[in-house]
């Protein structure tokens, strides 16, 4: 095996170096803070992808709109793109997926406060939080997702679930999940790193966990680890860009990546570090064989649910707590002064950082019209072509990627609906993975980046 630096200090030096960032951020804070209602006041919970476009969008629209995005964080750090950090990928850092919120911000004139949202009153318009009091005529949610540790571990106590938790980190949100996980594979020895993608539901990004799968693999490989990635998955194969990650497995690592695809994980001894699980031969087998995996490192992500923001908001959700929609439109379908992008959407559109950007800007339009008297074509532009298009990275020597494109429409249900397409590589392998592909990853996110923050 290669000798390995113990955590990249290359990396802890990029989280440093955005201490004075977060410091600025913290000095501009005012106690007990407080705004008035101008009829054309937008109040954003949420800083991700849909939170900062609707923010920059709005402003670009219409000058006159007062926008605030409220965030407990103070540092931006994006999940896309992440798994190439965790996968070791040339020149990939901590720097490369930070970024400040107030530069931003005062560039875009709107305002960011640093706080946790601790009560949304409805009836008179008002938020409380950790950092003051604030009113708004339009409220816009972008709270993201939570873990749903109960619902898949129903027998597991608060203390099982908070130790596995911290020893297996999800890292399907963004923060310290990414550098604990980072940082035991940094430390590992040889042997097997397991992979537990959410059991069932929707999620975040469905090929997050089978491009980590992919990156991992290609850290290891390129740093010499002898043991697999082992993927205890409850999917049979049937997930995102499925065909394509098991052909770039096959291909690239078919001795590293080990896919198990009828699979209930039941225990996580964290101490041992071992792994029990349930393997099912086939959909018919109900009773299936008990085994055990020993690991060294373990990124286990739960069953996910919409933020408890929404929740916390009263508006009509589904039975996993995402928003209700007003037909085709990003407005809660309870209250007209509400709207809701990024994941907490119950629209039938894959939940990704690209979808989270659509959705955002069609909401500004939305809001943008609704403040100003104006009537909206909610099935405007629809059918929208190649709507949200989703890069994975599956190779780092060299840089390969798959990617799906998806199409969204006006369903006869009365929701926004999505049709993926996953093309094949046009460089004559017949391979879906290409170079090409992977290029356009890296210029993707140097895009969003650009979008965001510039």
């Amino acid at each position: 095996m290669k000798r390995r630096s113990l955590f990249k200090l290359a990396g802890v030096a990029a989280a440093v170096a955005v201490t004075p960032v977060s410091k600025l951020i913290a000095d501009t804070k005012v106690k007990s803070i407080e705004n008035r209602r101008s009829g054309k006041t937008v109040l954003i919970i949420g800083g991700g992808f849909g939170g900062l476009t609707v923010a920059k969008e709005l402003r670009k629209k219409d000058k006159s709109i007062e926008v605030t995005i409220i965030e407990k964080k103070d540092i931006f750090m994006s999940c896309p793109f992440s798994n190439s950090y965790l996968g070791g990928l040339d020149d990939v850092g901590l720097d490369t997926l930070t970024h400040d919120y107030y530069s931003a911000s005062v560039k875009h004139g709107y305002s960011f406060v640093q706080a946790e949202v601790t009560q949304i009153d409805r009836k008179n318009q008002h938020i409380t939080t950790t950092n003051g009091n604030f009113t708004y005529d339009i409220l816009v949610l972008s709270p993201g997702i939570a873990y749903d540790w109960e619902k898949q571990f129903p027998t597991w106590s608060k203390e099982k679930v908070a130790d596995v938790a911290h020893s297996c980190p999800a890292a399907l949100m963004p923060g310290s999940e990414h550098l604990a996980l980072k940082r035991q594979l940094e430390n590992m020895d040889d042997g097997n790193v397991i992979i537990v993608p959410p059991a069932k539901g929707k999620y975040r990004c469905p090929p997050a966990p089978f491009e980590r799968t992919s990156m991992i693999a290609n850290y290891m490989k390129n740093e010499e680890i002898r043991g697999k990635v082992i993927v205890l998955d409850t999917r049979d194969g049937k997930f995102s860009k499925g065909a394509a990650f098991q052909e770039s497995w096959r291909d690239i690592f078919p001795d590293i990546i080990e896919y198990k695809g009828l699979t209930e994980v039941i225990d996580v001894d964290t101490k041992v570090k071992i792994v029990t699980y349930i393997e099912y031969q086939n959909k018919k087998d109900y009773i299936g064989t008990t085994k055990t995996l020993k690991y060294q490192v373990c990124n286990l992500i739960p069953i996910n649910k919409c933020s408890p923001v929404v929740k916390m908001a009263g508006v009509a959700v589904n039975e996993s707590g995402y928003a209700v929609m007003d037909g085709y439109s990003f407005r809660s379908k309870t209250d007209q002064n509400i709207y809701v992008v990024g994941d907490a959407v119950s629209h039938k559109i894959p939940p990704s950082g690209q979808t989270a950007i659509w959705g955002a800007k069609r909401a500004a339009g939305q809001i943008a019209d609704q403040v100003n008297g104006r009537k909206s074509d909610f099935k405007a532009n629809l059918p929208a072509r190649a709507a949200n298009v989703c890069f994975s990275m599956v190779s780092g020597k060299p840089e390969e990627a798959i990617m799906v494109t998806h199409t969204f429409s006006a369903d006869p249900s009365g929701v926004l609906k999505g049709k993926g397409t996953v093309p094949k590589s046009q460089d004559g392998s017949g391979k879906f993975r290409s170079k090409s592909t992977a290029k356009l990853t890296r210029e993707w996110f140097s895009g969003v980046k650009r979008e965001l923050f510039s």
